[in-house]
């Protein structure tokens, strides 16, 4: 890596995963290509938090590939890789329905982002001195990658390095239901702090109608310290691994344009709000009940700046105050259903 030493010491979180363009339909008969992919979306929205952000992946030399680097670089992500290779960059054709809701087909063989393996992903983190987390998740948990992406995250548990994954699954897109499940579960096992949504869930236990169960179910894989799931217009809760839950909401009446990137922004809140409150590594993640509620706050109220926009726009650090200062996001305590998890 050809960065100053000083800039390297500044990052403090570093995400691999992908980075795409989606194909966005317009609905009259254009698409419309805009800088996508969870991975993406979330690396962006941290760094424009404040955040010192790293993004570890290969980019593509070809047009798409020099504005996926001019969205991270203007959102002051630092590339690991600064070179771009020859690989094309990754697609994805995006349908969204009457509720603003997307559906993704994937074009990923011979891609840029995938043309990555776990020793130099171990490598990039490696030289970043004053790393305290690592995040990925989405498409970077297909069963084809788990040699790219597990042998990483194990490597960076073994370094004490704080392992967020965001489950974010995409079943369509894969083609081994069972084995795409098994490789997510791996994931999750060796995660801090783990994100998923209602639907993440029901794809992961088919056939379970309790989500909350579901979620608390996911202590179980691992040393996970909190599981947030977040629940579209009912808003998101933050379960912690000693039996203690928030539930979040934003009572404004938001002008929702659709929610394409708002569990990406949501995460990126989640994980500002736990660093800036004290989470670092797993054997001190433990919170008190104020910090993991502002930090529920922060993830919510920016999701909710998201969806009233067009596409993921991730709020910058001004945007955020601003959206966090209308007081609309409340936050309650739940009684603890199930028993503390002492795994």
């Amino acid at each position: 890596m050809e960065n100053p030493e000083s800039l390297l010491k500044s990052i403090r979180v570093a995400t691999a995963g992908e980075a795409l363009i989606d194909l966005v339909d317009r609905g009259d008969g254009l698409l419309e290509p805009c800088a996508g992919g969870a991975v993406y979306n979330f690396t962006r929205a941290l760094a424009l938090q404040g955040l010192g952000t790293a993004y570890l992946n290969p980019l593509s030399r070809d047009g798409f590939g020099r504005r996926l680097a001019r969205g991270l670089a203007d959102s002051g992500v630092l590339l690991a890789r600064a070179e771009a290779i020859a690989e094309p960059t990754s697609l994805a054709v995006v349908g969204v329905d009457a509720e603003g809701q997307p559906a993704y087909t994937f074009y990923r063989q011979g891609v840029a982002d995938r043309a990555i393996d776990a020793s130099t992903l171990s490598a990039a983190t490696q030289s970043l001195a004053g790393l305290e987390v690592v995040c990925t998740g989405c498409l970077a948990l297909a069963s084809a990658d788990e040699h790219r992406y597990l042998p990483w995250l194990k490597a960076c548990r073994a370094r004490g390095l704080t392992v967020v994954v965001d489950a974010n699954l995409r079943p369509a897109a894969m083609p081994d239901a069972e084995a795409y499940r098994a490789t997510v579960r791996a994931a999750l096992a060796l995660a801090d702090v783990i994100k998923v949504s209602d639907e993440d869930l029901l794809a992961l236990a088919p056939g379970q109608p309790d989500l909350l169960l579901s979620a608390r179910e996911l202590f179980e894989l691992g040393p996970a310290q909190y599981v947030a799931l977040t629940q579209g217009s009912q808003g998101a809760m933050l379960l912690a691994r000693d039996g203690r839950r928030w539930h979040a909401l934003d009572h404004a009446a938001l002008r929702i344009v659709d929610t394409v990137g708002a569990g990406d922004c949501f995460l990126a809140g989640l994980v500002a709000g736990l660093l800036d409150n004290g989470m670092r590594q797993a054997e001190n993640a433990g919170l008190c009940g104020a910090a993991a509620q502002r930090a529920l706050v922060r993830a919510v109220a920016s999701a909710s700046y998201c969806v009233q926009r067009r596409g993921c726009v991730p709020p910058g650090r001004h945007e955020l105050e601003c959206q966090m200062q209308q007081g609309t996001v409340r936050v309650v305590e739940q009684q603890p259903a199930l028993a503390r998890i002492n795994k």
